[in-house]
């Protein structure tokens, strides 16, 4: 689906903002703070009812304002001749951190009912993470993915949250029993098993598509390798790797091995590329990595992804945007790109499409059109 149409009330700067007519390619340009992101922020609230800079919604509510409000019209792709209805889709967040998502005008109660309509990807400088930062970030990354293409992995994630939430609270109790122990074990070997073999199968496509994409962004990095860790010694089964560690998590008071310790890990030569590649090669894989993603959400999932690019033109030179750029093209995916000077993104799209442009200033949002 692709966004047609955007109403955003207080969200930072942006008081009362109202997009029509929206295009498979949407520039946003202006001054730094002048509130480009917050158009991208806005968006992503729409179809994750969460900001992408941070975890306190009070920071992203406008300063004075008691809850902030994205309304969003989904349609059909607009490069597609499918018919099919307008989708309406709203959130609302107030500073006490309650939200509230309607899709098609009835309330829905799980961000998982509202994020399946609107796929979005968001390339921004805090992408970096997925490299150099913590491996919940990559398997959040990873699970996105498998979100989207395989409609067993949710409940089964859900099953396994609330597993190893019960059996770590009984080993910190300290003297349980072993029958009470053995109880939660055996459901979360289950559910842990088949997240394993989600993830391992989604990895199966991913695997292949980034390398196919990283050698038409960066043909020279030829040594660059995508890997699966699972969490646990991969000659053993789940339920092999938790009686191996069952001491342990007694002495601890937590369960060491499962996919909660699951990484996704570039390497290049043999080394992690967040320590031996470039910045600007470190952005370029990152985007390797979204577009990998977001290709493989379309092809296998309900719909087209939307991708939501921050000042793409930091840290990569003007040949490696147009590679991005290109592919982005080719994907006919809808787009939101934000930059400083119009130029920067005119210069570096294909000239085979248009692009809509909106001049944002001190958050007020004007759709330009050159002389």
């Amino acid at each position: 689906m692709a966004l047609s149409r955007l109403q955003i009330n207080h969200v930072r700067n942006l008081q009362q903002v109202s997009l029509e007519d929206l295009q498979q390619v949407n520039v946003f340009f202006g001054r730094n703070g002048s509130g480009k992101t917050s158009v991208l922020e806005s968006i992503h609230l729409l179809g994750m009812a969460r900001s992408f800079r941070g975890n306190s919604i009070k920071s992203v509510i406008t300063h004075g304002e008691n809850d902030c409000t994205v309304f969003g019209l989904v349609t059909p792709p607009l490069s597609s001749s499918a018919a099919g209805a307008a989708l309406p889709l709203g959130v609302r967040r107030n500073i006490a951190g309650e939200v509230q998502i309607r899709v098609n005008g009835k309330t829905v109660r799980t961000v998982a009912e509202l994020v399946e309509h609107f796929p979005v990807q968001v390339i921004t400088a805090d992408s970096f993470e997925l490299l150099a930062g913590s491996p919940g970030a990559r398997r959040q990354y990873l699970d996105w993915g498998v979100f989207h293409v395989e409609h067993r992995f949710f409940s089964q994630w859900q099953r396994f949250q609330r597993c190893i939430k019960q059996r770590n609270k009984l080993l910190r109790r300290g003297k349980i029993s072993g029958q009470e122990l053995d109880v939660w074990t055996r459901d979360l070997t289950d559910s842990g098993e088949a997240i394993n073999n989600f993830r391992k199968d989604y990895f199966g496509f991913l695997k292949p598509r980034f390398s196919e994409i990283m050698f038409r962004l960066a043909p020279s990095l030829t040594a660059l390798e995508l890997r699966f860790r699972q969490g646990w010694d991969k000659q053993l089964s789940y339920e092999e790797a938790l009686k191996s560690c069952a001491s342990a998590d007694l002495e601890q008071g937590y369960t060491h091995v499962g996919p909660q310790r699951a990484d996704l890990r570039v390497m290049y030569d043999g080394h992690l590329a967040s320590e031996t590649l470039s910045r600007g090669q470190q952005k370029l894989v990152v985007s390797g990595l979204k577009l990998a993603q977001g290709e493989l959400m379309s092809e296998m999932g309900k719909g087209k992804c939307t991708y939501l690019i921050d000042d793409l033109s930091s840290e990569l030179d003007q040949q490696h945007s147009q590679l991005v750029c290109a592919l982005l093209a080719s994907m006919e995916a809808q787009v939101f790109i934000t930059c400083v000077h119009l130029q920067d993104i005119e210069t570096v799209w294909p000239e085979t499409r248009e692009l809509a442009m909106f001049h944002v200033e001190q958050g007020a949002v004007q759709r330009y059109s050159p002389l």
